[in-house]
């Protein structure tokens, strides 16, 4: 006889336990699979996570490799804008040490975990798994697919997916960097940014993102900054926009497998976790009322949009605007925001996760509105 869950969660990063670990403190029966062999590993993430973010995932300090301040944005020219809010914005953090412990509360709470088991395909309310203990077929009354960018229920379902994938590179080594500082660099991929991350002990973690010649780029920026690497890279995708249904046929879409990174910064645990706890309670909702319809799971959707939707629909905008803007673009607007009052009003209004803010301030701002205004109106053209 197939084992039978409430609950079936496939993927067990950090949406996937935290929807594993609230659907079973509330009192459902969860089984989390994850394809890999050890939770947390390979890691695939930078590793940079907000105070909330951090927050959201409920685990203890220890992974915790480092607290930074703010940021310096660097031009090709040199021309930096230092942004310092003197006090802890962001954790740098051992992604597989968060995402054991997530995993581990989420066991504690009751929810069972198969390892190096995948989902091939699902059927009649049960998933087909192919994994360590060969074929098995567990049912389930509601799924929640946090299987990550490619995601593979997405694409048994036939799901229409997020419009934009970023590929990510990144490796770790000493520098000679301030390590309250992040270190931003626009130029070193046009389509997004690159990147060093101070993770303490002098050394950091630096990479990029892209779309095309993302190893080229890469081997240039690493050696533009004199890192001196000494651990394998690390690879990874970033799907940018939100798939445009997320719930359907009893299943429920969540973090990297729904799109729900930040199309300004790539992040995905704030939102995914935030995504996951949002799933979980309308899942337990449809238990508790033994109803399953799409027009049940919709309840999702319309939760996640009120506590995600506007900022990530801006975020997007943001990152078409980004397509257009050229190195001596970038290079004037650093100039231009590094107007001490404007620097001031980035670090009482600067927020990691919602970004809305704060834009909306720059803005408005007179001396950046006359700047940015060409900007946003290409912007909004490419959006539309």
């Amino acid at each position: 006889m197939q084992p039978a869950y409430d609950i079936v969660v496939a993927g067990a990063g950090p949406a996937g336990c935290a929807a594993a670990r609230t659907c079973a403190e509330n009192g459902l029966s969860v089984l989390c699979i994850e394809e890999q062999g050890s939770i947390g590993y390979p890691v695939q993430c930078a590793g940079l996570l907000s105070l909330a973010a951090f927050d959201e995932c409920a685990v203890s300090r220890r992974p915790i490799l480092n607290t930074v301040t703010g940021a310096r944005i660097l031009s090709g020219t040199g021309h930096a804008l230092v942004i310092d809010a003197k006090k802890p914005k962001a954790y740098v953090v051992d992604r597989g040490m968060l995402d054991r412990e997530m995993a581990e509360t989420a066991a504690d709470a009751g929810a069972d975990f198969r390892l190096k088991t995948t989902v091939c395909a699902v059927r009649d309310n049960r998933v087909i798994t192919r994994g360590i203990n060969g074929h098995e077929e567990f049912s389930f009354k509601i799924l929640i697919a946090a299987d990550g960018p490619r995601s593979t229920i997405a694409r048994i379902y036939g799901m229409e997916r997020a419009p934009v994938y970023l590929a990510g590179i990144q490796a770790e080594g000493k520098l000679d960097n301030d390590p309250g500082l992040v270190g931003l660099y626009p130029d070193a991929s046009p389509e997004f940014f690159g990147w060093v991350i101070p993770s303490g002990n002098g050394r950091v973690r630096a990479g990029l993102c892209g779309t095309i010649l993302v190893r080229e780029r890469f081997s240039a920026f690493i050696h533009r900054i004199g890192l001196q690497s000494d651990l394998n890279l690390v690879t990874g995708t970033i799907p940018l926009g939100v798939m445009p249904k997320t719930y359907g046929r009893r299943t429920l879409f969540v973090g990297d497998a729904a799109g729900f990174a930040k199309p300004t910064s790539g992040g995905g645990v704030y939102t995914g976790v935030r995504s996951a706890r949002h799933a979980a309670s309308v899942a337990a909702a449809c238990c508790e009322n033994d109803t399953f319809s799409d027009a049940s799971l919709a309840e999702f959707e319309r939760r996640w949009k009120a506590d995600l939707g506007r900022e990530l629909a801006l975020g997007f905008r943001l990152y078409k605007m980004r397509q257009h803007l050229s190195p001596e673009t970038i290079d004037r607007l650093i100039l231009a925001m590094s107007d001490p009052e404007i620097v001031d009003e980035i670090v009482k209004y600067g927020d990691m996760d919602r970004p809305g803010k704060v834009a909306g301030i720059l803005i408005r701002n007179p001396a950046l509105f006359r700047f940015l205004s060409p900007l946003l109106l290409s912007g909004i053209r490419s959006f539309l």
